[in-house]
């Protein structure tokens, strides 16, 4: 079971990384009153509209609608989850991580991890270091021709094996490492009571993880080696599933509009050699859904980039319909003749020549090698076909124009088509721009409440961030709605707004919740009494006209008796009612 960090553990952490200092370690921020402003890093602006409270510990754009706490902030700049963006807080703050509550990592464990990205780190400057040796020339030379420049292959920490078939066990035992931690970091393996290298005359590519930890190596075969490129297994700290080749190098790049999902280490290489920003590559594997969540932290959008030959051209199915599952938008770079991005881009020196495609407009043409468009029957199999892809075309300009192509390839009419679609009238939905964070609806779930309910409900929530109102004058029962009553609660439970924050998962919700723990009363001591006073009193009297209501419901179902007794009550409700709404 996963474990959670303790909560006095974290309100520590978010007292001592304070989010003022946090946030600025990346944006330049001037203060203003009780607040500091600056430029929003998560969409493009000229007027600083991003916000930061120290008091309430919380961040707040008024362009795009983010906020949250130190924590958030991080996990978004730095692409973490949110263990790993605690976890290096932790490390700048100088705080030691705690016992995990609930389960997770023991002292010895964390221990051996470090020990193991430790000998990585330095397996991989080794490699490096015998890259440049005489009797790997080889090595080297098999790099330069495949047009890597010396500069690129330092920036990609590129290395080659040692002649000796122990050459990298031997060298990390000197540095202190003993045999087994190397075995158990898939450097080495053991075989009939001998130790000895896992990469033997191999190009070295290290695969390296957004905190720039070394996780393992890739090698790629010379001669007649098999396989031709041989990973590193699993280990305690690489899994091939979780993770992409060049994480680092996204996690530096801020600000990605797409990312291009390549399948292999030189395609990522070639093409960020050539100028292409955002480029990463899966390990060895088909596209997983681990994979594809990690992508979507750094870029709203992914191109999928394989290899021209039919097996890339398969898997690019698999992934689309993989970035489906998850919401993620994606599109096609479909490179011609069968091939690759390395091939192409050492052919055309970039990919500007190339147009990305949609996936619908790509699945569309994979679908037409399956028909014989030359006859009926194929026609008809065809449209059958692309009818299911363009049932999920929620955009009415784009379907009009799909639809337009199979009328033409087909010869179907546009009423007839749109039946198979099951679009019988186009439905118009509003398309979010493409930042990192667009700027989010802060519409409300409908909870039955009306607007001078809510307008209540937010200024005691308001009064309650800024400690003006306390458990001696609100409690969480006299809201209404569901979710306030629940932030009123957290709030009265000691909870900071960056912490609330931090609790919720869905990014509408926090965006709205923030939008609501980041106003300001305008209150004075004299007036913040009187303020609860007021709120409370129109909750009160709000709660009774509820009251009535539902009791005037079921009167109408009741006769004699039972139904005077009812109307009796409402009256009683009904003159509380008016004392309820008198000012003191």
């Amino acid at each position: 079971m996963a474990g959670r960090f303790p909560r006095e553990w974290l309100d520590e952490l978010r007292e001592r990384a304070d989010i003022v200092d946090v946030v600025s370690r990346y944006v330049h921020l001037t203060q203003k009153g009780g607040r500091y402003w600056g430029l929003c890093p998560f969409h493009g602006e000229k007027t600083a509209s991003f916000s930061v409270n120290p008091q309430r510990q919380m961040y707040y754009c008024f362009g795009c609608h983010a906020g949250g706490s130190a924590i958030n902030f991080v996990m978004e700049m730095e692409h973490l989850e949110f263990k790993e963006a605690v976890t290096l807080l932790a490390e700048q703050v100088h705080m030691d991580l705690p016992e995990m509550v609930g389960g997770g990592e023991d002292e010895a464990t964390r221990t051996q991890k470090e020990r193991l990205y430790e000998a990585n780190r330095q397996c991989a400057r080794f490699f490096h270091s015998q890259l440049w040796l005489k009797e790997n020339g080889h090595i080297l030379d098999y790099l330069h021709e495949r047009g890597l420049t010396d500069h690129t292959i330092r920036a990609f920490g590129l290395g080659a094996t040692p002649p000796q078939s122990d050459g990298a066990t031997h060298a990390l035992v000197e540095m202190g490492f003993t045999e087994e931690e190397l075995v158990k970091a898939g450097i080495s393996v053991k075989r009939e009571n001998r130790v000895y290298d896992m990469f033997r005359n191999r190009a070295i590519f290290p695969i390296i993880d957004a905190r720039d930890r070394v996780l393992g190596f890739g090698g790629r075969a010379l001669g007649d080696a098999k396989p031709k490129y041989l990973n590193t297994g699993d280990t305690p700290i690489f899994n091939k599933r979780l993770g992409v080749f060049a994480a680092n190098l996204l996690k530096k790049q801020h600000g990605l509009k797409r990312i291009v999902l390549t399948e292999g280490y030189m395609d990522v290489i070639a093409l960020t050699q050539a100028g292409v920003s955002g480029v990463c590559a899966t390990l060895g594997t088909a596209l997983t859904i681990e994979q594809a969540r990690l992508l979507k932290r750094f870029a709203p959008e992914i191109w999928v980039s394989y290899d021209g030959d039919s097996a890339g051209q398969h898997a690019i199915l698999r992934a689309l319909d993989i970035f489906e599952q998850e919401g993620i938008r994606a599109r096609v770079l479909d490179f011609p003749a069968g091939m690759d991005p390395d091939e192409y881009v050492r052919k055309y020196n970039g990919i500007e020549n190339l147009t990305p495609m949609d996936a619908t407009a790509y699945r569309m043409k994979q679908e037409m090698g399956s028909h014989d468009l030359s006859e009926q029957e194929g026609r008809t199999a065809y449209a059958i076909a692309c009818a299911k892809y363009l049932a999920k075309v929620r955009e009415p300009v784009e379907l009009e124009n799909y639809v337009k192509q199979l009328m033409l390839m087909t010869g179907f009419s546009r009423d007839v088509l749109l039946a198979q679609i099951g679009r019988t009238e186009l439905i118009q939905q509003d398309r979010r721009a493409t930042y990192r964070h667009a700027a989010r609806p802060l519409e409300e779930k409908n909870e039955g409440v009306d607007t001078e309910t809510s307008a209540a409900e937010k200024q005691l929530l308001v009064l309650l961030a800024e400690g003006r109102a306390n458990a001696e004058t609100v409690s969480a029962d006299d809201f209404i709605s569901p979710e306030r009553r629940s932030l009123a609660q957290k709030l009265l439970d000691g909870m900071t707004p960056g912490a609330i924050l931090e609790s919720i998962g869905d990014e509408d919700t926090r965006s709205r919740v923030a939008n609501m723990l980041q106003r300001e009363s305008g209150a004075d001591e004299e007036q913040e009494l009187r303020m609860v006073s007021d709120c409370l009193r129109v909750l009160n009297r709000k709660r009774i006209e509820r009251q009535i209501a539902t009791l005037t419901e079921q009167a109408a179902q009741l006769k004699g008796e039972d139904k005077r007794s009812m109307l009796l009550k409402i009256q009683e409700l009904t003159k509380e009612r008016q004392t309820a709404g008198r000012k003191e």
